[in-house]
């Protein structure tokens, strides 16, 4: 099976999952990873405009990594995550989805006048 992108992880992202417990950051990225490889909707969802979620549901938990897609020229497409979610519900609060296009806007404004990370 081919992976279909790859994935880069932002500071925010990276501290979010480095925040969870062992069992659930393991979990999460399984759904990462496995999410590279399929069309699974409840692993990797559009959300609105530009932005997607990494979807994982654990212990009755849904775990969230918001992202945006960044085709790197001839290089695999990489998907970016911005931050994550701890939430109750399956609702995806608008300030997330918000937030992950600011930062989106950012990564772009950066790379294009070379500064990016």
């Amino acid at each position: 099976m081919d992976e279909k992108f790859q994935v880069r992880f932002l500071e925010e992202a990276a501290q979010f999952l480095g925040s969870l417990d062992e069992k659930t950051r393991d979990k999460v990225i399984y759904n990462v990873v496995k999410a590279k490889f399929s069309n699974d909707k409840e692993l990797f969802k559009k959300l609105k405009g530009e932005i997607w979620e990494f979807r994982t549901l654990f212990n009755k938990t849904h775990y969230r990594l918001f992202a945006f897609w960044d085709k790197a020229g001839n290089t695999k497409t990489v998907v970016i995550s911005t931050h994550g979610r701890i939430k109750k519900t399956d609702k995806t609060p608008l300030g997330d989805i918000e937030k992950a296009e600011r930062i989106r806007k950012r990564y772009f404004e950066l790379k294009i006048s070379g500064d990016e990370k």
